[in-house]
């Protein structure tokens, strides 16, 4: 039988019912959860291309500014945005691919590259990202001396000073394996729960006494046992005349 609303009746959520549905199925989220993990953790291993991460920094003021004035700050900032742009113009990774012979176009290098600015501060962070770790070293330096000198050439002033060159790095920066095997497990367990919510809420099927009392307005007088349990009543009563009867035989037998 199902369940009928009437218009102003308001659909009620019974939290123990959902509670209790979760807790009956929790090996199901625990098992989806352990699968989700496995299949997130090997798709990141086997799958993914791992790439690496070389970083290298440029000062922006040169010997035509100073600190002593807060014009002097701000011209600072003001470069800090104008470098930012230069270091990714066509012309800086054009000369960057040409002269490390790439086999890309600076389109592709630019998408490679990433500029930061750390608050407060008049420094670039240049950061290249590749699957070889030996040429994201190769690019992070060739691009911070080409856009120091091109920036230098266009401003008609001392080139910007490199303050720290790549390194090799030594591990890969993505995909972060352990992080996205957790994020698949809590996102196969969210999928199961969010299944199982639905499957409680959409169910319309009366299945207590009080959904009798709540959607038909009528009161229970009683319960009629279900057929299995009958059954099974009946089974074990005959089972209990059978060896009665046995045992009575058995004595006259005697």
């Amino acid at each position: 039988m199902e369940k009928k609303y009437e218009e102003n009746d308001e659909i009620q959520i019974d939290l123990m019912e959902l509670f209790l549905a979760l807790k009956k199925r929790i090996w199901l989220l625990i098992l989806a959860a352990a699968a989700g993990a496995l299949a997130s953790g090997l798709y990141s291993c086997l799958i993914l291309t791992p790439t690496y991460t070389s970083t290298s920094m440029l000062y922006v003021l040169s010997k035509e500014t100073t600190l002593t004035s807060l014009a002097d700050l701000q011209i600072g900032s003001q470069l800090t945005q104008d470098y930012r742009v230069m270091v990714t113009s066509r012309p800086v990774l054009q000369e960057v691919v040409e002269t490390l012979e790439l086999d890309m176009s600076y389109r592709e290098l630019r998408g490679k590259l990433r500029i930061e600015n750390p608050s407060d501060t008049r420094i670039l962070t240049l950061v290249v990202e590749d699957t070889d770790p030996i040429r994201a070293k190769l690019l992070v330096d060739q691009v911070a001396s080409t856009a120091a000198q091109y920036i230098g050439d266009i401003m008609e002033m001392v080139p910007p000073k490199l303050i720290e060159d790549g390194e090799v790095p030594s591990a890969q920066s993505s995909p972060d394996v352990r992080k996205n095997a957790v994020m698949g497990g809590i996102i196969a367990a969210a999928l199961v729960c969010a299944a199982i919510v639905a499957q409680v809420l959409f169910n319309d099927c009366i299945q207590t006494e009080e959904d009798v009392e709540r959607y038909l307005g009528l009161s229970v007088l009683s319960q009629i046992p279900e057929c299995e349990e009958v059954d099974a009543k009946s089974r074990k009563k005959e089972k209990r005349r059978a060896g009665r009867t046995a045992k009575k035989g058995g004595k006259q037998n005697e």
